[in-house]
């Protein structure tokens, strides 16, 4: 595995929180306190998270990085953020479409979950006739 592709607990690392009040935000790991906890901060206009310690069981952690030092002051961290386009990077990524995908499925209706299946049932159905006429 190379350096880029791993994920370490370092300053600089963009984590998803994964429990609590702050769920589904991006925070961005600050300093580390110790083995368990971390300061984190969460500079974006879209999801702003306060400075504050969090355990790393509540944090997932993303290939996303900003390059700072640790203890990062709040203008050195936003201009990081803003330098490594984590929001543009966090919107390509296959793991915040998945999330984005879950949402706007658990948000249907129940005439929008019928209307669902019949698309699924007739695009079923215009398949099979098209692979039995292949077979002939």
């Amino acid at each position: 595995m190379s350096d880029e592709n791993r994920r370490l607990v370092e300053a600089g690392r963009v984590c998803l929180v994964n429990y609590g009040p702050l769920v589904g935000k991006l925070v961005v790991i600050v300093t580390i306190v110790d083995g368990k906890v971390a300061l984190v901060d969460g500079p974006s206009a879209t999801n702003p998270v306060k400075r504050q310690l969090m355990p790393l069981k509540r944090l997932s952690i993303t290939p996303i990085k900003c390059s700072i030092p640790a203890g990062a002051r709040v203008k050195t961290l936003e201009k990081a953020y803003k330098d490594a386009e984590v929001e543009k990077k966090w919107a390509e990524s296959s793991w915040a479409k998945t999330i984005a995908r879950k949402a706007a499925k658990a948000k249907l209706s129940d005439f929008d979950r019928f209307k669902v299946m019949v698309a699924r049932k007739t695009r079923a159905r215009v398949v099979n006739k098209a692979i039995k006429a292949m077979k002939k």
